[in-house]
């Protein structure tokens, strides 16, 4: 369909589509879009075409896609506010960092930052700290990129490094997030940008998340914190930034409230994205750190031979493997094996721990990281199978380096790449065990 816009308003597009200027002005988030040129917006997403001058595009959409025009300009006059602000701080390399809740325009805001700094020839990281809508790296990681030429849409870059998290909250797992953040922070400061803007997730609206995103500001130390408002749902966690250099920006009329299905189909198109190609590859248990391992202990060797003699003895068989926590004690055991009540109770009575018993099997689907020798990430992987016999795991990656370290992740992956529970809900064995994800 042809669409003409009036200069001074707005075209709005929701993916799947495509959009091509034909003659006029615009602008999708600080990017002059060429004449003739095809812009894909993924589905999901929303672009805004700015017209500068009475544009004409050629629109093609998709199923469930929608065009409406908007009667001024989407960009806040406040984001060109904010532009100048940064580019007028004196430190360099200057690191700015991007706070508001879900839907409130965050990554808009980064794109137009890092649009109009590489149009003035600035050299920008860009790190990434949404878990659960990733832009740069896969899902469940936090990423960074050295971009060098502007973009409508972050997930067309390609990360220069991410640190697979395994979880698309940090509610569960803040410390991870915070050591993962300040560690591609620093490796992205030893390429020298003149500017580092940090995207950060939407999660602020909890004590919990007050406490988090203090830390992750107070890690990360910014010079200039940009507040995206659109009420005062900001204001509990500006009490504990008084120390940082503010800057309130609007939250862009046009942005779009995601729903969690839309989210969740947002993510199973980075999943499709990062194992596309993605063979099934036996790598030995000998040759990898496993990390992140809470549930099979397999880089955990039992040192005390004779209490698992014992074990072994109270249960009536020999388990694939044993893994003893604190306050736990997971056993291992083949898919079709069961273990009497009464031995279970003996070994709880004996070791003073809760027992848990893992199948073989239930490990399938788990989304992971891989990494080399170095600790560079290589790349996501879904594990297959654990062969506790062969001391093997099996994984589909398309990952072709030489993995040396792989970390589990807490959430599964089916076949079509779509997210579900870590346990069934009807499998009693596991309900306690869940917690821990």
């Amino acid at each position: 369909m042809e669409k003409t816009v009036e200069k001074g308003k707005t075209l709005l597009v929701d993916g799947p589509a495509s959009v091509t200027l034909t003659s006029g002005s615009a602008e999708v988030f600080g990017l002059p879009v060429k004449t003739a040129s095809k812009v894909i917006i993924r589905e999901g997403k929303r672009l805004p075409f700015s017209v500068e001058e009475k544009a004409t595009f050629d629109v093609s959409l998709g199923e469930g896609a929608t065009v409406e025009e908007m009667d001024e300009n989407s960009i806040p006059p406040s984001w060109e506010k904010a532009y100048e602000e940064l580019v007028n701080l004196q430190a360099r390399p200057a690191i700015s960092l991007i706070l508001g809740t879900a839907d409130s325009g965050k990554t808009s805001f980064a794109t137009y930052l890092t649009n109009r700094l590489i149009r003035e020839q600035c050299k920008v990281a860009l790190l990434d700290g949404d878990l659960g809508q990733s832009d740069i790296g896969p899902p469940c990681t936090v990423a960074y990129t050295l971009p060098t030429k502007p973009t409508t849409d972050l997930f067309n870059l390609t990360a220069k490094n991410a640190f697979f998290v395994g979880i698309t909250s940090p509610s569960s797992t803040v410390d991870k997030v915070i050591e993962g953040l300040t560690l591609l922070k620093e490796e992205a400061l030893k390429s020298s940008p003149d500017f580092l803007v940090i995207n950060t997730d939407g999660w602020i609206d909890e004590e919990e998340a007050v406490r988090y995103k203090s830390r992750v500001v107070e890690s990360l130390n910014p010079h200039m914190v940009f507040c995206i408002q659109q009420g005062e749902e900001l204001a509990p966690l500006m009490s504990k930034l008084e120390r940082f250099k503010r800057t309130f920006v609007e939250s862009p009329k046009a942005v779009r409230q995601r729903t969690h299905e839309r989210r969740r189909n947002l993510r199973e198109l980075g999943y499709i994205k990062y194992l596309k190609n993605a063979k099934v590859q036996s790598l030995p248990l000998n040759w990898l750190k496993v990390e992140e391992d809470e549930l099979f202990g397999l880089s955990k060797k039992y040192e005390n031979n004779q209490r698992v003699l014992r074990i072994n003895a109270l249960l009536g068989m020999k388990p694939l493997n044993i893994l003893e926590l604190p306050d736990k004690l997971h056993v291992i055991i083949g898919r079709n094996r069961w273990i009497n009540s009464e031995n279970i109770k003996k070994v709880e009575e004996y070791t003073k721990k809760k027992m848990v018993i893992i199948r073989k099997g239930e490990e399938e689907g788990l989304l992971t990281g891989l990494y080399n020798a170095n600790k560079h990430f290589l790349g996501i992987g879904i594990l297959k199978e654990i062969d506790f016999l062969r001391k093997t795991l099996k994984i589909l990656t398309p990952v072709s380096g030489e993995v040396a370290g792989v970390t589990l992740g807490k959430l599964k992956l089916d076949k079509n790449f779509k997210e579900f529970p870590v346990f069934p809900e009807d499998n009693d064995s596991f309900k306690t065990f869940k917690k821990l994800f």
